[in-house]
């Protein structure tokens, strides 16, 4: 469980913070300043201070806080001096940003804040689209705006080149006051109130926070651009409404006490287009004792006790609304508080509660039977003196002594209650309580768990709606005391049954030895004939144990083709995977032997419910283990994948698997499931595993196995934590420019459906686009995604000239179609053995590949990851014993990457969101981060996206599939000289510390379908051929990731292997569909 921490003020202002990973309250570092009130989230704690001003406290991380800045300077080219700053009146300005609407020469652009620095002086950024420019940084065009190049042509009018420098954010653990003087008017007054929240509302980024305040003239704020980048934020926003107080929830739900009537209030309209909503909203609902006066106390009285150390009778009566009507006399701010204490028995008229050592008095006779006050039944007087009025009530300590009785003036005929808004104390500072009839006053609202769903809005704002007498019945009824005799009553009647049924007869033999175990359902069958389709089936199990106590399964399915009945079996020992094949409307697994394998033709079966799922895919999983004798953790050298789905999976690779004569058919390899959900897996050969979410959450292999779907024997006892996932699922709304109209969603009848996937050709609309499968769940509502590659107009909208084309952000001339893309985010709770790194997302993550048999120096192993932001880090003390290391380390970049890989031999590689690759010099043990970074030209006209380095040999793969290899690289000259393309067709690619290679291709033709995602190994991988000459084809459909970095198991050395080696077997060329 990640560590995180609580925070706290004292009565002398001081800050204190209460980690869960220790015992001890410790001071805050920052403790020159008195605070009043805090309010805290994850990565950071806001407060306000006795100057009545808003801090803020940014936690130190091992990622610095930084923010790139970008000015672009514009040439146009004149024919006397040529290329200069002198431009046209209707040219863009000399010095601006990358619209060239904002003037942004470089000594304007300042500092946010006095908590901002720089980190370096103003410098030329000299890459262009992954590939490097001329010196001096210049890109070129006909005339501005338009598409820039890296060469200068002939027409070449206009040029421009970017300039960056980047800021750092330097008040990390310390208080760093937020400037309220920051718009063009001062603030009216201090600040009163603060809340903070908003850390999960499922439409924003991560790290985005709501900051709301609450001046002392009751005056409500908002504080703008609170995120991850801008700690302080940018400016404040005046909310209409005064209000007490504000209380911000975990999404956007704000919810406020007004200043006039005392009423709750709810924020509507919060969006993420307008985070400060639209407007306040009364909350009408009424109390309980408000809708039933009369109702029954039995809620209570069969609870025992309300915040007591006694039982109150159905006659006694606590304090209630009606109670305060009487004229009493309040003591001033001055007056002092009566000095008697609150358990002081001895002075039963000015104590206000009896502690359960105190002497019993005249009220206790109260509690045998006596009847109610007010009930008209006569009776001695048991309070001898004056009654204490409220205003003499002494404040309590947290124990809540249960307060004494006062004299109730309820309306005659209705008999006096107990119920729980009886027992609710006036807000401070109210002056006249308020009756039955009246709404309630109230002083304070939290509403933390509380979700207001925008499309299923509760009925507090129409109607007036409490909780029941039944349901608070039902709630209080059960008392703690009561629930654990139960339970030691069940525990004993267990004990005595498991006596009586089994000990009584253990001194018989057993009678038969069964050597044969048979499980029977009912499930659908995809059958292999066609037309195919899904047919009722039963299945059996079948166990048996040879008499060397080795088992083996078949599994039998019986199925009727034209009123004739028919069977098909499987062995279960052949079966190489049993793979989950989740979808919107069926529960169904899929079995793969080799041939089947091969034929691409899975046998899938389908059950009724997930459960009946989930029992027989771990009965078959388990089943296959026995039969070859696989069980427990895996094995430090075992390769991972993962299917599209996030499913993972792991193989015991073989020593004949990397042979180089007769090396293992892929097809033959065993793959079985493990627990939990990721979205890519990296793997070293000391055991250490990391995985990354598909939300980007980092998570690290505990050592146990199983998990989710797979219990008892499946799984292990330990090391097995809940892990949860979230996604997002993406359509996009089409439409089409009508001359009378414009953009409409009526089409042409050939175009793509008006809503769509990315593709269109499927149709997606909202209402009719469910989660992946059964096991996700909607998180959110449908919202816009500006994040789509090509950028977006404020609306979200994407323009071309025609369906399907290249999509732009801004409209032109020619552009007759656009589209938006709509996203909605799903959630998965499974476990496994994996536990979250917290507390940095991460996009990307390598290990170094190491041999058993290679020398261990004692340093840590070198990990290397990308942050969801892009920012390279180094995590430091990662070893066998400590898998999840102890800090990260941040590695400086001139832009956000988006791969990385580190080799055997600590060569480091990177790839950049704009597709360069990149080399890191220098790196060693003693210095994990290296020195600096070398700019290596990516293939002609492409776009890298992934790179991978194994001992000698670094692959990279493009946006196009295209699988390239780096040529020339020397222990001499790391960089390598060129490019050489290997094949295509493929989608990940993972190179070993063996340098072999392995990738996921993207389609694979069977004998009987079209397999999409499958995992491919290539074949002749040798010294004197790094690049191989085949591919072997193993498990597909589905998979998406693999990961072979672990793998360093070599093929046994046999005679003929000394000889000149032959000539290897024609190739086939590259993988191709």
């Amino acid at each position: 469980m990640p560590n995180s921490v609580l925070w706290a003020v004292d009565l002398f202002g001081r800050v204190y913070t209460l980690s869960t990973a220790g015992q001890y309250w410790e001071l805050c570092k920052d403790s020159q300043l008195e605070f009043k009130r805090v309010s805290a989230t994850t990565q950071c704690c806001w407060g306000i201070a006795c100057d009545n001003q808003v801090y803020v406290y940014v936690c130190a991380s091992d990622v610095p806080i930084r923010r790139r800045e970008e000015a672009y300077e514009n040439q146009r080219w004149n024919p006397v001096g040529g290329f200069c700053e002198k431009l046209l009146l209707s040219d863009r300005w000399a010095w601006s940003d990358v619209s060239g609407l904002q003037h942004r020469p470089l000594d304007g652009v300042a500092l946010p804040s006095p908590h901002w620095e720089w980190e370096s002086d103003w410098y030329v950024d000299e890459n262009f689209g992954g590939e490097p420019t001329e010196k001096g940084g210049w890109t070129y065009a006909i005339d501005f705006p338009a598409t820039y190049t890296r060469d200068k042509k002939w027409n070449s009018c206009v040029r421009r080149r970017k300039w960056i420098r980047y800021r750092r954010y330097k008040s990390r653990d310390i208080w760093a006051k937020i400037p309220s003087k920051d718009d063009p008017k001062e603030l009216p007054d201090p600040f009163n109130d603060l809340s903070v929240g908003g850390w999960e509302i499922t439409e924003e980024p991560v790290g985005r926070l709501s900051v709301w305040a609450v001046s002392l003239q009751g005056k409500v704020w908002f504080r703008r651009g609170v995120n991850s980048h801008n700690p302080c934020g940018t400016s404040w926003i005046e909310m209409v409404g005064e209000m007490l107080m504000v209380n911000v929830g975990m999404n956007d739900q704000v919810w406020g006490i007004g200043c006039e009537d005392r009423a709750v209030y709810f924020r509507q309209g919060v969006t993420p287009s307008e985070l400060s909503g639209k407007t306040w909203k009364a909350i009408v609902a009424a109390r309980e004792c408000d809708r039933s006066h009369s109702g029954s106390s039995s809620s209570l009285l069969s609870a025992g006790c309300f915040f007591g150390d006694e039982v109150r009778g159905s006659g006694e009566s606590a304090p209630s609304d009606t109670d305060a009507s009487s004229e009493v006399e309040r003591p001033g701010p001055g007056q002092p508080l009566p000095a008697e204490p609150l358990d002081d028995s001895k002075n039963p008229t000015g104590s206000s509660a009896s502690g359960p050592g105190a002497g019993r008095t005249a009220e206790d006779t109260t509690e045998d039977g006596c009847p109610a006050e007010g009930s008209g039944a006569a009776g001695p007087d048991t309070h001898p003196g004056p009654a204490p009025t409220p205003a003499e009530l002494p404040w309590t300590n947290i124990d809540l002594k249960e307060p004494k009785k006062v004299p109730s003036h309820s309306a005659a005929g209705f008999p006096e209650t107990t119920s729980l808004s009886s027992l609710g104390l006036l807000p401070l500072g109210l002056e006249e309580p308020y009756g039955v009839d009246d709404h309630p006053l109230w002083a304070w609202v939290s509403g933390g768990g509380c979700v207001v769903e925008a499309c299923a809005m509760p009925r507090w704002f129409t109607v007036q709606a409490g909780l029941s007498p039944s349901v608070q019945t039902l709630s209080l009824s059960i008392t703690p005391a009561q629930t654990a005799a139960w339970r030691k009553q069940i525990f004993q009647q267990l004990t005595e049954r498991t006596k009586r049924e089994l000990e009584n007869f253990r001194h018989y033999e057993q009678a038969v030895e069964q050597s044969v175990w048979v499980k029977t359902g009912a499930l659908q069958w995809w059958c292999d004939w066609k037309p195919h389709k899904w047919v009722d089936v039963r299945v059996a199990l079948e166990q048996f144990t040879g008499h060397d106590g080795a088992r083996d399964s078949i599994l039998f399915i019986y199925y009727v083709v034209h009123e004739e009945k028919k069977y098909a079996h499987i062995f279960l020992n052949e079966v190489v995977a049993l793979v989950p094949v989740l979808n919107e409307t069926k529960h169904s697994f899929a079995l793969y032997t080799p041939e089947r394998t091969r034929q691409r033709w899975p046998v899938r079966l389908a059950a009724a419910t997930e459960q009946d799922m989930n029992d027989w895919l771990a009965l078959l999983s388990l089943s296959c283990c026995e039969s070859r004798k696989v069980q427990g953790r895996p094995s430090p050298q075992a390769i991972w994948s993962i299917t599209c789905k996030g499913d993972i999976f792991v193989s015991e690779p073989s020593p004949d698997l990397e042979a180089h004569e007769h090396p293992l058919p892929c097809d033959q390899m065993f793959w079985r499931q493990m627990g939990g959900h990721l979205r890519m897996v990296e793997a070293n050969s000391q055991g250490v595993v990391w995985g990354i979410g598909y939300d980007h959450t980092a998570w690290v292999y505990t050592g146990g196995y199983g998990g989710g779907c797979f219990q008892g024997l499946a799984s292990s006892t330990s090391n097995i934590y809940t892990q949860s996932d979230v996604k997002c699922v993406h359509i996009y709304e089409n439409q089409r420019w009508n001359p009378v109209t414009g953009y409409t969603s009526r089409g042409l009848p050939t175009d793509r459906y008006m809503w769509s996937d990315a593709s269109g050709l499927q149709e997606c609309t909202k209402a009719g686009t469910k989660p992946p499968s059964l096991q996700w769940a909607w998180v959110s509502d449908w919202f816009v995604d500006f994040s789509v590659p090509g950028g977006t107009d404020q609306e979200g909208w994407q323009y071309a000239s025609d369906f399907p084309a290249s999509y732009h952000g801004s409209k032109t001339m020619k552009d007759f179609v656009r589209r938006r893309c709509w996203a909605r985010k799903c959630k998965l709770v499974t476990s496994g053995p994996w536990l979250e790194v917290p507390p940095i997302a991460l996009r990307d993550v390598s290990i170094i590949p190491e041999s058993p048999d290679a020398e261990r120096s004692g340093h840590s192993i070198a990990l290397w990851a990308i942050s969801d932001k892009g920012d390279v880090l180094c995590r430091l003390g990662v070893s066998a014993l400590n898998p999840a290391g102890s800090s990260w380390l941040h590695v400086g970049t001139d832009q956000p990457f988006a791969s990385i890989s580190i080799g055997a031999c600590y060569q480091v590689w990177a790839v950049a969101r704009d597709g360069s690759a990149f080399y890191r010099g220098s790196v060693y043990p003693s210095q994990p981060a290296g020195d600096c970074w070398y700019h290596i030209p990516s293939p002609p006209r492409q776009r890298l996206k992934q790179v991978s380095v194994g001992q000698t040999s670094v692959y990279a793969l493009d946006e196009n599939g295209n699988l390239w290899y780096r040529q020339g690289i020397t222990p001499s000259y790391p960089q390598g000289s060129s490019w050489e393309h290997v094949s295509n067709n493929v989608c990940r690619v993972s190179v070993g510390p063996l340098d072999q290679v392995w990738v996921i291709a993207n389609k694979v033709q069977g004998s009987h379908s079209l397999s999409r995602g499958t995992v491919c190994h290539r074949t002749g991988v040798q010294p004197h051929e790094p690049k191989g000459h085949g591919w072997d084809y193993g498990i597909g459909g589905g998979w998406d990731h693999i990961s072979v970095r672990a793998n360093a198991t070599r093929a046994p050395r046999s005679s003929f292997q000394e000889q000149e080696p032959s000539a290897p077997p024609e190739t086939h060329g590259p993988v191709c569909c």
